[in-house]
């Protein structure tokens, strides 16, 4: 049977079936919206700029790659990033936690290891995100946060709201959940300060690319081309939010895909890795930090990076330049009016 998201991507008759469900979602909401607007709930504020990366829709945009090239970036321009983040599919049983690079993803969560090992920026996790943003200062000599899927999360304070779009999904069917993908509705994008499709933008939108994948043995150093595997059948493994896009990339590259799509953070074991065949395994790198201490025969990680376009660059330079050390976050519209 097809997964809910299938039906996410036009109206048909599940769509009008759980609709009323979405008007009761979309109800309580923006109940929530208006408390925090009217200040029933707290919003807490930090010493420094908290920059949000998010989305308005269930499943991956493109996101984890923005936030990878946001930490360098930050970097190259003088600041020192940390990142805070839920730490989904995460069974540590005091949150927030501090991630590394050889933290345990079934304690903090998949992503969150790959985010650490990918910037080295320091990380702390939990469902708390003022919290984990409190400990994050705490424990290191940071200047400025990114906080990872964070939109919706209007108990954290922020100066910048990046909202990311999948280019080709966009917004599916316009419909709130469960009826649709979207978590709020798509005025919320009138409220963020930039928008970023991977792929091609529409007209006020940033176009983000991907570029040339570049490949790694799970277990090793060894490093090789995507075209190395151009014309061969791979067995291709991918347990994120939107597995087609993964596999639609490897296909582009020539690769005759062999697809293996998981749920989004997967518990991979090893009997998940063994085809019993020759062909060569490759997976995302939020797999990966799941899968090596698992023993695979020929499993190479494909690590994406990206590269917004330069009109988002210069605005998101503009608005650094602009921030004062957080005393802008109380004047950022990011509740929208109802």
């Amino acid at each position: 049977m097809p997964r809910l998201d299938h039906y996410w991507q036009s109206i048909n008759g599940l769509s009008l079936l759980l609709f009323p469900l979405s008007l009761m979602f979309a109800a309580v909401a923006g109940m929530r919206r208006l408390a925090y607007r009217l200040g029933l709930f707290r919003v807490r504020r930090f010493r420094v700029p908290v920059v949000v990366v998010g989305n308005i829709t269930v499943g991956g945009t493109g996101k984890t790659p923005l936030v990878i090239w946001l930490a360098g970036h930050l970097r190259r321009q003088g600041w020192r990033p940390g990142i805070v983040s839920r730490g989904y599919g995460g069974s540590a049983r005091h949150w927030p936690q501090q991630v590394r690079a050889d933290s345990d993803p079934c304690s903090v969560g998949d992503e969150a290891v790959m985010l650490a090992l990918r910037t080295a920026c320091p990380m702390c996790v939990g469902p708390d995100r003022p919290a984990a943003v409190q400990a994050l200062l705490e424990h290191s000599n940071i200047n400025i946060v990114i906080a990872d899927d964070g939109l919706q999360h209007y108990a954290l304070g922020r100066d910048l709201e990046i909202a990311v779009i999948d280019g080709e999904r966009r917004l599916g069917n316009g419909l709130l959940l469960p009826a649709g993908p979207l978590r709020e509705a798509r005025s919320r994008l009138r409220h963020v300060d930039m928008v970023v499709v991977t792929g091609q933008g529409q007209a006020g939108e940033h176009a983000m690319k991907l570029f040339q994948p570049a490949l790694r043995a799970l277990h090793g150093d060894r490093g090789a081309s995507l075209q190395e595997f151009s014309g061969r059948e791979v067995h291709a493994v991918a347990g994120i939010g939107n597995p087609s896009r993964f596999f639609a990339l490897l296909r582009r590259h020539g690769v005759e895909v062999i697809a293996h799509p998981f749920v989004d953070h997967y518990p991979f074991s090893a009997s998940d890795l063994d085809f019993d065949d020759p062909h060569p395994v490759l997976m995302t790198e939020k797999d990966a930090v799941k899968c090596r201490r698992l023993p695979c025969r020929d499993c190479w990680v494909v690590r994406v990076d990206a590269q917004p376009d330069a009109g988002f660059v210069h605005r998101l330079n503009t608005a650094l330049k602009d921030l004062d050390d957080g005393q802008k976050t109380a004047g950022h519209p990011g509740l929208p009016d109802l």
